[in-house]
């Protein structure tokens, strides 16, 4: 699949999964992605441990109002040419959503009071899934406003995603009428056009990670009438052709001699390796048979954190495996 068309299929991609798979990660390699194939590119994050401006080796935290994370004028990218389009990052709040909210409606002042006063909180309460709807409500206002060919969102992990992102439908049959249900329209709206928006789901070849992946995939499209795009399978890796080899076999090719006992050890370290492989294997397969959507599978990398030049292995080893989807990637 060509990757111009990938990332032109949806205006916004929601990138979710379980806690630890990655999905920051994904969702800057999106990004990344997109950018070298000439789109503008925005990148919301909105809770949990910024990690974004990490991967495009940027100092600090991102704010509310947004900054440039790449662009043609930041050179060439690690172990490539610079991107044709633009990278920009946003950190979007509940309480910031209410605020700018507000003061568009000539309320500034009140909603200061409201957000000093922990009012807001009480409102939180009192009207479950607000604070969801105040953020997609913003994502979708920046998604109409044209601000970039594409948004990428780092959602929050599985089990508040599913929340994140049913609140709106949730909110829609509680208001009969006024502004909470209008807005609310709105996002269901967005979420339900595949034309606008679409869930990239993150997971990693593991038990766990692949059974709440695939349970999410199904509460998310009967609940909250997404489409779903491709499953990103992170951190999986193939056997290297070094493993597949018995140990006395390559020593001899090597020219090294084994003692039994180190042979025997190191045969038992690489049966182990191997079984590891199999068991990822396993569960990459079941995850095919039971959510049958197409996959994308990221290696995983062997560094304490992403910066730039990790960042360009994965964008790399996506853009391969895009190219390698048929010419819809959707379900």
């Amino acid at each position: 699949m060509d990757i111009l068309s990938f990332c032109s299929e949806s205006r916004v991609l929601i990138v979710a999964g379980k806690g630890g798979v990655g999905k920051t990660t994904v969702a800057a390699t999106l990004a990344q992605m997109a950018a070298d194939a000439g789109r503008s590119v925005l990148v919301v994050e909105l809770e949990g441990k910024p990690g974004i401006h990490v991967a495009y080796g940027k100092e600090g935290p991102l704010s509310y109002l947004g900054s440039e994370l790449l662009s043609p004028a930041s050179g060439p990218r690690d172990g490539g040419r610079p991107p044709s389009g633009t990278v920009r990052g946003r950190w979007i709040t509940p309480d910031d959503a209410l605020l700018e909210y507000l003061s568009d409606h000539g309320l500034e002042r009140v909603s200061r009071r409201l957000l000093s006063s922990g009012l807001v909180d009480v409102v939180s309460t009192a009207i479950p899934g607000i604070r969801d709807v105040l953020v997609l409500g913003k994502i979708k206002q920046l998604e109409r406003e044209g601000i970039a060919d594409l948004i990428v969102v780092d959602a929050p992990a599985t089990g508040h995603a599913v929340t994140f992102l049913t609140s709106a439908a949730g909110l829609m049959d509680a208001a009969r009428s006024g502004p909470v249900r209008a807005q609310a329209a709105d996002v269901v709206e967005l979420l339900t056009d595949p034309a606008r928006c679409r869930v990239i789901l993150v997971s990693l070849p593991e038990e766990m990670p692949v059974s709440e992946t695939v349970e999410a995939a199904y509460v998310l499209e009967d609940r909250a009438g997404v489409r779903l795009g491709p499953v990103v399978v992170n951190g999986y890796d193939v056997v290297p052709d070094a493993l597949r080899r018995p140990v006395a076999e390559a020593a001899a090719d090597a020219g090294v001699t084994l003692s039994a006992a180190s042979a025997a050890a190191l045969d038992a370290a690489r049966a182990f390796r191997l079984r590891r492989f199999e068991l990822q294997a396993e569960q990459v397969e079941r995850l095919g048979r039971e959510l049958p959507l197409p996959q994308l599978h990221l290696p995983r990398l062997d560094a304490e954190q992403i910066g730039p030049a990790e960042l360009a292995i994965l964008v790399d080893a996506l853009a391969s495996e895009v190219a390698a989807l048929e010419p819809s990637g959707a379900r």
